[in-house]
């Protein structure tokens, strides 16, 4: 994990820093700008399928990829940002707002083998003490959801274990089921 932290670095000064924009994506917290590491396959199908889930499952919501969140002095870049579509800022010819400044409804990271998994929590629990209903730490290590929502207990799910959506979401899934997404059958060139 890259870090950029000069000692006046504000959130103005981190949105104008010429790297903000690269892949992967640079988020801040406490006047430290932070690179995400590099996502690798097993991340990118888990995002790819999270995202057709949420969509296919809501007409209230919907889930962007790598959507930067800037609100409350923090600029955070999850994994999927689940957002109701009422809360997403049109222009004059009724297209999105390119900046998002709020937390997302939902917040799901995707833990990479080089991320710390105490920065993931804290952008979850910042986002929750926001406004987020909902945050999501995926560890595709562990085989675990952790679920985390204002003012409960976290709960971690593996197995058979219900996770957690937002109201609105019409989906039914478990732990498991987000895992064995992984299990693809190997095909012959």
């Amino acid at each position: 994990m890259t870090t950029f932290s000069p000692q006046t670095l504000t959130i103005d000064g981190f949105l104008k820093l010429p790297c903000v924009e690269e892949s992967p994506a640079w988020e801040y917290m406490d006047g430290e700008a932070m690179q995400k590491p590099m996502p690798k396959t097993r991340h990118s199908i888990l995002q790819k399928r999270l995202l057709t889930e949420v969509d296919s499952h809501s007409q209230v919501y919907t889930a962007l990829p790598e959507l930067r969140c800037t609100f409350a002095g923090r600029s955070i870049v999850p994994d999927i940002a689940v957002i109701a579509w009422s809360r997403i800022a049109v222009n004059e010819v009724g297209e999105p707002e390119d900046n998002f400044t709020a937390p997302p409804d939902w917040s799901i990271e995707i833990l990479s083998p080089d991320q710390k998994a105490n920065r993931v929590i804290d952008n979850l629990l910042y986002c929750l003490k926001h406004g987020c209903q909902l945050g999501w730490m995926v560890d595709p290590d562990d085989y675990s959801v952790l679920i985390l929502t204002p003012d409960q207990q976290p709960q971690i799910c593996r197995g058979a274990s219900p996770v957690q959506v937002l109201a609105g979401v019409d989906l039914n899934l478990t732990s498991q089921q987000v895992f064995t997404w992984l299990k693809i059958n190997q095909r012959s060139s």
